[in-house]
Formats: C-alpha cells, structure tokens, sequence
C-alpha cells in the first residue's frame, strides 16, 4: 500500500486537488448572490481559509491578496491566515517535491516540453543552493519545477521540509500583511481597474514577455557553459 501510494503520488494529488476545487466550484455556483464577483467573495467569507489553503497549494498570490483584503475588513483573522497560507504553501512543495523524487518518469514524459525550465532549475540549486527554495515562491514560471527539480535530486528530504515550512509562512506574511495593512487603498485601486480592464492588458502582456525572455536567455547561456 505504501509503494502504491508513493508511486502514485503525482496521480492521487491531482485527484484530491481537483476534488477540493471542483466543490468550491459547485458552492460558488450556489452562493445566494448575483454576479461572479460577489459570489466569489460571498465563498471567501464563508470558506475563506479552506480556499485559502487550497490557492495556496498551487502557490497563487492573487488568493492570498484576497486573504489580506478580507483580514482588513474584519472577515478574517490575520494571524490565522499567515499560519493557513503557509500550510498550503508548504503542502504544495512538499507535493511537488515528492512527485519529483518518486516519480521520476512521470516528470519526464509530463513535463516533456519544459526541459529548459528544468536545465534553469537545476542551475539555479547548483548556483545558489538552499536560498534558492526561499526565493522560489516568487520566481513566475518557476515555482512548480523548481521543487520538482529538487525532488529529482538526492537534496535531503527533512532539510527540504524545514526550509520548506519557514519560507512558506515568510511568504504568507509577506504577501497577506502589506494587503491587509493597505486594504483600503487597494479596494480602491480594484474598484478603478473594474471599470478601466483595458488598460491591464498590455501589462500582462509584458510581464508574460519578460518571463519568457529570461528563462530563454538564462537557458541558452547553461547550455554555452
């Protein structure tokens, strides 16, 4: 049973993720309220640290944001949501990481197409080091691999998980404290951007573009190297 589960590890957690969203997905959908928006919010009010923990799990600031905003008007508590985000965080990686470790060929045949991603990752652990599952979280287009590329590596388990633990909750207040301490100010800002979308897209558009950029580039120079 226990070979089973570890050789299946990748499977099974995309099967209890899937599950988690899909029944935030079927509450969403029967929130008492008109609108997406303020059903989206009316579901962060009422399961607002379960979702938490599960956006947390696929490392999304944009939920943790939410979190801050909320703790800001009374919703939720700011203590609890550090320590809610960090578990998910934290359980995230520690997935990634397993599948990395026991799932070796699973890795390779899913993630056929992202090999230079890995190359990067491979050359930033061997570059940096431990700071590297610190500094990871916010490394866009990274944060998935760069725990799989450990998990490839004979990297010590137990040293992964306690570096693990502290940049998760680090990562939670970074993120959650600043929304919360300017939750009005942000409100605001959210409630312009409503009415003006338009103007984010091309800043989207080259936030993307500079990411792609930068991985291609850094990539291309290992391969010189």
């Amino acid at each position: 049973m226990k070979n089973f589960l570890i050789n299946h590890s990748g499977k099974i957690s995309t099967i209890l993720i899937i599950s988690l969203f899909s029944y935030l997905a079927y509450n969403l959908y029967l929130a008492p309220v008109d609108g997406i928006a303020d059903k989206f919010i009316y579901l962060m009010k009422e399961y607002g640290y379960i979702i938490l923990f599960a956006w947390s799990i696929l490392e999304g600031e944009s939920g943790l944001i939410m979190a801050g905003l909320l703790c800001s008007t009374g919703d939720m508590n700011l203590y609890l949501a550090i320590f809610v985000a960090g578990l998910g965080g934290f359980a995230g990686d520690q997935i990634y990481f397993y599948i990395g470790r026991y799932n070796k060929s699973y890795v390779h045949k899913k993630f056929k197409g992202q090999r230079r991603k890995f190359a990067l990752a491979h050359l930033l652990l061997k570059k940096h080091g431990w700071p590297i599952i610190f500094v990871q979280r916010y490394m866009y287009g990274l944060r998935t691999v760069i725990p799989i590329s450990i998990g490839l590596t004979r990297y010590d388990a137990k040293t992964f998980a306690i570096i693990n633990i502290i940049s998760a909750w680090l990562w939670g207040a970074i993120t959650i404290v600043p929304a919360w301490y300017f939750g009005e100010e942000i409100l605001e800002i959210l409630k312009y951007a409503k009415e003006h979308w338009y103007f984010a897209i091309p800043l989207v558009i080259g936030f993307i573009t500079s990411i792609y950029i930068f991985i291609n580039k850094a990539t291309k120079k290992q391969t010189k190297d």
